[in-house]
């Protein structure tokens, strides 16, 4: 997949701006703009609530914490982020995910370069080298769940299974959480 330019007659569109936390929160957290392709910059802010955990293991592996960003309607992507701990003694690869909410997910990884966004798709994947975790987060690796199916609620669940090259599928459960949320939040019940 390449990635065009999200300007369409010089106007960005709503949907857009849920994308995978490529909006930028001021500290006060009461405002956020999307930031630019051409010149993006990630300030980081907000609150991060850290209490509760989900665990899913499978094998060596373990993953943590999966969660999403609240989408407002009309929006069709939405970012997803979790950590992967390999507690065996060779590396695993993280190949790719699916979930019914959405037609598809992707692996992608986002950098910044001179002040210059830049994300692509990772085909390959994610090496989780033994003893080591890698986290997907916002401003660096992450999921993207793509042509949503309807808008993620914050407080709701859903189910996505994750696929690894040895260790085989793990189902998950990502929560839900605010719009303008930067990690993962206590499970809901």
């Amino acid at each position: 997949m390449t990635h065009r330019s999200l300007r369409h007659n010089g106007f960005l569109p709503s949907a857009v701006i849920a994308m995978l936390g490529l909006i930028a929160f001021r500290p006060d957290a009461r405002a956020a703009e999307m930031t630019t392709t051409a010149q993006a910059q990630i300030e980081q802010g907000g609150q991060s609530a850290t209490s509760g955990v989900a665990t899913f293991k499978l094998g060596d592996l373990t993953v943590t914490s999966p969660w999403t960003r609240a989408t407002p309607g009309g929006a069709k992507i939405a970012g997803g982020y979790l950590k992967i701990t390999n507690n065996g003694s060779s590396a695993d690869r993280f190949v790719g995910a699916k979930s019914a909410q959405a037609d598809h997910v992707e692996i992608h990884e986002m950098s910044m370069n001179d002040g210059v966004m830049k994300m692509r798709p990772l085909p390959n994947g994610l090496e989780i080298k033994p003893g080591e975790t890698v986290e997907l987060k916002s401003g660096g690796y992450h999921l993207m769940f793509m042509d949503l199916k309807q808008p993620l609620k914050q407080g709701d669940t859903f189910k996505a299974t994750l696929q690894f090259e040895k260790a085989g599928s793990l189902d998950v459960n990502f929560n839900v959480n605010a719009l303008g949320a930067t990690g993962a939040s206590a499970p809901q019940h």
